[in-house]
């Protein structure tokens, strides 16, 4: 019985010592500049209305297209700010990331669909989300 207890206990420890086979190569801010805001600028022009009238809607299936692509950045941008180095804790920035993906997911669905009020709102969450981290966070980028 203890020689298979110290068994469990040597895989165990091995396998909390191992790396996971990501390797992040950006930092943060990085990460900000070159990918999510980018990403979010083009989801964002997608919903504007200028005086009651839209100056920004995709006008065809390849700027739909751009704002799907953009949105799903976005979303899959809140997984690489979960990864290590980057996460500063597993509480907030772990909250806040996930609000990324989600409202990145309801703008893309909203791009499928093609329905630009549905963009609008989750730009407004994206911004939220952001907003939130930035205020929490921003101090430590």
């Amino acid at each position: 019985m203890r020689a298979l207890l110290s068994a469990g206990l040597l895989v165990l420890t091995t396998a909390c010592r191992q790396q996971t086979p990501f390797k992040p190569v950006t930092t943060v801010k990085q990460l900000m500049t070159a990918t999510i805001e980018p990403s979010a600028e083009v989801v964002f022009d997608a919903a504007v209305w200028e005086n009651g009238v839209s100056v920004g809607a995709p006008s065809n299936d390849e700027e739909w297209n751009e704002v799907r692509n953009s949105a799903l950045t976005l979303a899959e941008s809140g997984n690489l700010l979960m990864m290590s180095p980057r996460a500063k804790d597993q509480g907030g920035w772990m909250n806040r990331s996930e609000a990324l993906i989600d409202a990145g997911m309801a703008a893309a669905k909203a791009a499928e669909t093609k329905d630009l009020d549905a963009v609008f709102v989750a730009g407004g969450h994206i911004y939220e989300a952001c907003t939130a981290c930035h205020q929490q966070y921003m101090a430590t980028r």
